[in-house]
């Protein structure tokens, strides 16, 4: 009889130790946004009337007269026309 009141206390205490579980919490996600669904294209523009065309700028002041260059020393530099080229045109 003893040991009968023990293992019924201790499965009285374990069945309400059982039963005093915290609930287990689950975050629902919240629903996605809404995304606006774009409409219709409008319609184009008129196009804009031309601009005027500018006017013509002044003209530029003439430049000062350079000075007479020096006269040699008396060496004379001689300049060769380039070599002309060979032709590839086979000869007749």
């Amino acid at each position: 009889m003893n040991k009968s009141i023990l293992i019924l206390a201790l499965f009285g205490a374990l069945g309400l130790s059982a039963c005093n579980k915290q609930p287990d919490v689950i975050n629902v996600p919240a629903p996605p946004a809404a995304t606006p669904v774009p409409g219709p294209a409008g319609a184009a523009g008129p196009q804009g009337a031309t601009g005027s065309e500018g006017s013509t700028g002044s003209t530029g002041a003439a430049g000062s007269t350079g000075e007479t260059g020096k006269s040699g020393d008396g060496t004379t530099v001689i300049v060769m026309p380039p070599a002309s080229a060979p032709s590839s045109a086979p000869a007749n």
